[in-house]
C-alpha cells in the first residue's frame, strides 16, 4: 500500500510520461497482462491510455489491471491510468520513507 506522500512523488515523476500501452475494445487480455509485467519489471511506472471504445468503466479496469499485475494504481486522470509495481531485480525508483 502506498503512503499519500509517496502517491504524490510517483504522480510528479508520471507527469512527464506518455502512455506505453492502450486498452480497448477487448479490455484486458493474457497477452496485454503479461506485457504489462514484463514493462513493470523494467519501468516500475507505467501509464497506459484507456481508449473511448472501452466497454467498462475506467475504475473497473483499474481494478483488473491492479489485481492481475499485482500492481498499485497511481492515478487516473480522464482516460490516463497509472500503475506502479517495485522490481524485484532492480528497483529504479527510489521512494521516499
Amino acid at each position: 500500500m502506498l503512503k499519500p506522500n509517496q502517491r504524490a512523488y510517483l504522480r510528479k515523476l508520471a507527469q512527464t510520461m506518455s502512455p506505453i500501452f492502450q486498452v480497448g475494445k477487448n479490455v484486458v487480455t493474457d497477452n496485454q497482462i503479461e506485457q504489462l509485467c514484463n514493462a513493470l519489471e523494467v519501468h516500475e511506472l507505467i501509464k497506459i491510455n484507456l481508449l473511448n471504445t472501452t466497454p467498462a468503466d475506467k475504475f473497473s479496469i483499474s481494478d483488473e489491471i491492479s489485481q492481475r499485475t499485482g500492481a498499485e494504481v497511481v492515478h487516473i486522470i480522464g482516460n490516463k491510468l497509472t500503475i506502479y509495481k517495485r522490481s524485484t531485480d532492480k528497483p529504479k525508483i527510489e521512494l521516499p520513507a
